[in-house]
């Protein structure tokens, strides 16, 4: 008789509980806000979970780069983070930087067991692909308590090449307060923790040794590569994992619906189509100008969310049956603070119209292309 081996549903590659990875979409996977080209200055413009920071007196855009057969073969990855130079600055003042990064919560890292004796190794891996070979840096900033900091470089060897790269995280390199006491500990919340970021240019402020912790702001040396020194240059990045022990592994892979939840804990996006009146609830009328609709939002966010929308308030509506659409002349708005433990929310539209107070009515789109997104990133 022939007998088959039936594997557990969700079985990672390199052994150890699912999970392993402590980044989330380091595949780069999900990107509810945007694919396409999208300028970057300070903060979450496309894809989900990574920050795409940039200070100086250049400009550069981030998108979605779909992977071709043989770049997913090498990779293992459909989708990377692909990161332009528009403008140019080839001279990075000391206050400057352009970089990634993506911050992870406090609760999450409790096993790290950092501010023990007892604090874990940590290895990262990714592929990154450049068009200009040289010296780069990772930096990771531990928060909490005593707040430390640690560059480290690695080196892309040929131009417009997928390059994998590994990097061990010891958490006593170059200085052992990380593991004496309440300094190094992490608080057990979902409050930002440890970031870590991807540098493409940082000023001299933020230089500091290779593989050494330090009390400063020092996220990079200074051999990191200015990315901004012409607008030929490109930056791709997937495949990122940061996982527990001295050594790599292959890369986890979390299924498509798995990786939305997670980073709907962060951010959650309703987008409606052009040509349809798309309902974001249905709700009371407060007022004869005032529609409120409640939401639930799923999973439980991070925390209390914000809101953002689409930039046109007339895109927007309030439908009754009895003076059909009305356009809205404010953008919508969460209405109070918000339940974060039911993940219920409150949302507000405002149209100066016949809707009747107290009667129903729903919160439409008007015919367009809008959006609804709450975050609660780090």
């Amino acid at each position: 008789m022939t007998q088959t081996k039936v594997e557990a549903p969700f079985v990672e590659g390199g052994g150890g509980s699912s999970f392993k990875n402590l980044l989330i979409n380091g595949d780069m996977q999900i990107w509810q806000r945007a694919t396409a080209a999208t300028a970057s200055t300070s903060g979450y413009a496309t894809v989900d979970r990574w920050q795409v920071n940039e200070s100086s007196d250049g400009a550069i855009t981030s998108e979605q780069s779909a992977l071709s057969t043989a770049d997913k073969a090498t990779t293992g990855c459909r989708n990377a983070l692909l990161i332009k130079c528009t403008t140019t600055d080839s001279s990075i003042a000391s206050g400057q930087f352009s970089y990634l990064a993506q911050g992870m919560e406090g609760q999450f890292l409790s096993h790290l067991g950092w501010g023990t004796t007892s604090a874990k190794t940590l290895t990262l891996s990714f592929w990154v692909k450049a068009y200009v070979a040289g010296t780069y840096t990772v930096g990771f900033k531990k928060y909490d308590n005593t707040a430390y900091f640690l560059p480290i470089e690695y080196t892309i060897s040929s131009s417009n090449t997928w390059e994998k790269k590994t990097i061990e995280v010891s958490p006593t390199s170059g200085s052992t307060s990380l593991i004496t006491g309440a300094n190094g500990a992490f608080d057990q919340d979902n409050g930002i923790a440890l970031l870590l970021t991807f540098g493409l240019a940082w000023g001299s402020t933020y230089h500091g040794t290779s593989g050494t912790w330090a009390s400063g702001a020092h996220f990079s040396t200074s051999n990191q590569t200015n990315f901004l020194s012409s607008t030929s240059n490109t930056f791709y990045l997937t495949g990122v994992q940061l996982e527990v022990g001295d050594q790599a592994t292959d890369l986890e892979q979390v299924p498509f619906d798995v990786q939305l939840e997670r980073c709907r804990r962060y951010c959650q996006q309703h987008t409606s189509a052009s040509g349809d009146y798309y309902g974001y609830g249905v709700g009371h009328a407060a007022s004869g100008n005032l529609n409120i609709s409640h939401m639930q939002l799923h999973p439980n966010m991070r925390a209390a969310p914000t809101l953002e929308t689409s930039s046109t308030a007339g895109d927007f509506a309030i439908y009754s049956q009895n003076s059909g659409v009305d356009a809205c002349d404010a953008l919508p708005a969460i209405n109070g603070a918000g339940d974060t433990g039911s993940g219920g929310v409150r949302l507000q539209f405002t149209a100066t119209g016949d809707i009747t107070a107290d009667n129903i009515h729903e919160n439409i789109s008007n015919n367009a292309v809008t959006f609804i997104r709450f975050t609660a990133e780090l």
